[in-house]
């Protein structure tokens, strides 16, 4: 069950930008706040997934077709 909570944070980093963004400023924060809606992540996945590499996951993110993106506007408040 963890592998597939993992696969969700990857998914979830390349394609909501709100995410990826709070994810650079505070990886650890990001992840605390998917914990808190259920996603069950153990210590060593949590501290390997807060360092992964944010350039990468954004230049992945890039790669990915905008129609399956979730766009951060300005003041959505995410």
């Amino acid at each position: 069950m963890s592998q597939r909570c993992v696969e969700q944070v990857i998914g979830l980093l390349a394609t909501d930008e709100g995410l990826r963004h709070r994810f650079e400023v505070d990886p650890h924060a990001a992840l605390r706040a998917m914990l808190h809606r259920g996603l069950e992540l153990n210590p060593c996945e949590l501290d390997s997934l807060a360092a992964i590499d944010t350039r990468a996951i954004t230049r992945f993110a890039r790669s990915i077709d905008p129609r399956l993106q979730k766009i951060d506007l300005p003041g959505g408040g995410s």
